[in-house]
């Protein structure tokens, strides 16, 4: 896993994305890269299930929390698709031209990001002036700042320190931080593991439900070469959303260990902090030709508060960023 290092060892981590991918658009094989959060379990259940295979879909995959990295790759052409919020596919530094366009959702995030503060932070109002850390574009750098605009304040009123989420122990044990922007499973890790005194919950995705969505994306060029190779992905992946639904203690068990957790840590982190969108939910978000869905309301609302705090520099149109056309019938004549 790669964060904020040397230039050095980016360049060696790109040289080996490039090594474990075949060239962009190959006939059945998507390459992607995707943050270590449990709503993208069901891509490694629909694995360990045999989904894809029984669509004869080669997935490389592999996690990775530094957005610019897996920018670059989408940009290069290493990947072929990723996952992230809708805010986070907003974010600087990206624009129309940026490749990436939404196929689909894999969940909502219902407690699984939030802001941490040490005990003496009350309110959003008592951050003023004090340092807090985030990494750029994280879900919950979202939510500090609608908090903190409650209060009549924003981010340049707190001492920004950018981290790297998957250091979230490491830099909460720093005295000097009066606040953490994170998500699960460092949220719970750092809440169980903290030697701070009074640690806790400033606000989460669970006190704006839905504004915290998980989007799946696919490469321009890649998805007009092959669409097919993208429907396969989302068949496998709105397959083991139904396998959660009907045995979540197995569900649980097959993803733990790509997250080095128990299946237990696991299904406490499920329970509290997301809800998965089946494929009803994803028609439902994306909607069809000719008939948008909800995610495109959604899409407007999100664009507008990253324009507002700074976090996005370019109004994206929802149109452009959605395309719908995969999820319209997409198990028609396919097994479920």
């Amino acid at each position: 896993m790669l964060h904020r290092r040397a230039a050095a060892t980016v360049a060696l981590l790109l040289a080996a994305i490039v090594a474990y991918t075949t060239p962009a658009g190959a006939d059945d094989r998507i390459a992607a890269m995707f943050p270590t959060w449990p709503g993208y379990a069901p891509v490694m259940v629909a694995e360990e299930l045999g989904y894809f295979k029984e669509e004869g879909l080669d997935l490389a995959w592999r996690f990775e929390d530094d957005r610019s990295v897996v920018m670059a790759a989408m940009v290069r052409g290493d990947i072929d698709m990723d996952m992230r919020t809708v805010g986070e596919h907003q974010g600087k530094p990206r624009d129309a031209s940026t490749p990436g366009v939404i196929i689909g959702t894999i969940d909502v995030s219902l407690g699984g990001d939030g802001v941490v503060v040490d005990q003496s932070i009350q309110s959003a109002a008592d951050l003023k002036g004090k340092i807090f850390a985030s990494e750029p574009n994280v879900p919950a750098r979202l939510l500090i700042q609608v908090v903190l605009k409650k209060q009549g304040l924003t981010l340049n009123d707190v001492k920004l320190k950018e981290v790297a989420t998957a250091d979230s122990i490491t830099v909460f044990s720093d005295p000097s931080i009066a606040g953490l922007a994170t998500y699960e499973p460092y949220l719970s890790q750092l809440l169980k593991l903290t030697s701070r005194p009074g640690a806790k919950i400033l606000v989460s995705s669970k006190d704006f439900p839905g504004i915290i969505t998980d989007i799946i994306t696919a490469r321009n060029d890649a998805l007009a070469e092959n669409p097919e190779k993208f429907r396969k992905f989302l068949r496998g992946v709105y397959r083991a959303i139904d396998f959660y639904k009907k045995d979540p203690q197995k569900f649980v068990e097959l993803a733990a260990p790509y997250f080095s957790m128990s299946p237990d840590d696991v299904k406490a982190v499920l329970d509290s902090s997301l809800v998965y969108t089946s494929y009803e939910d994803a028609v439902d978000y994306l909607g069809k030709p000719g008939a948008p869905g909800k995610l495109y309301g959604l899409f407007d609302e999100v664009m507008q508060l990253n324009l507002e705090y700074g976090a996005a520099s370019t109004k994206l149109d929802a149109n452009q960023q959605i395309d719908n056309t995969l999820i319209t019938g997409l198990f028609d004549g396919k097994t479920r």
